[in-house]
């Protein structure tokens, strides 16, 4: 995965912790929205175009695209910094051949069916499931709001 650095769920995708002090801290030239319906919504796309630092490229792309441009190298020589909503669009990816070795969770937003497990970030049964997925084939799964929080392993809370 050539120009990786980071893969964080945050439902809230592009906004200030991200554009500033995600992007800044790890130093991204990208921001990689990996979702369908966000790809296929021209108003939430340019809303999230807005949100981002204007002097870091984005992505707004459904999963195969993403699969096929990370596949093909596209990212080579660039700084990613990869957003999904869910834990499930994670799994997705690592079935279709990504290779996935550490997630951290950023905001999952309190919803119906969910459950509270750390500040800012709530799960249904179905990603507390992809979750345990994830961890099950060795990913690291960290959830950290920004980044000079103290590390916690997803593993000692779900």
């Amino acid at each position: 995965m050539e120009g990786i650095i980071h893969i964080r769920i945050d439902d809230r995708l592009i906004h200030g912790q991200v554009a500033t002090l995600w992007t800044n801290e790890l130093g991204a030239t990208r921001i990689m929205v990996i979702n369908d319906e966000v790809s296929q919504n021209e108003v939430q796309k340019t809303m999230l175009r807005i949100a981002a630092p204007s002097n870091v490229s984005t992505s707004l792309i459904s999963e195969e695209k993403a699969t096929n441009n990370i596949k093909n190298g596209k990212y080579k020589g660039q700084r990613v910094l990869v957003i999904a909503k869910d834990p499930q669009t994670l799994v997705r990816l690592i079935d279709n051949g990504l290779d996935i070795h550490k997630i951290n969770v950023g905001n999952m937003s309190t919803r119906d069916n969910t459950r509270h497990i750390k500040a800012s970030v709530s799960i249904t049964p179905e990603e507390e499931a992809a979750f345990h997925e994830l961890l099950d084939r060795g990913v690291e799964i960290t959830a950290i709001m920004v980044p000079t929080d103290k590390k916690v392993y997803l593993k000692d809370i779900i």
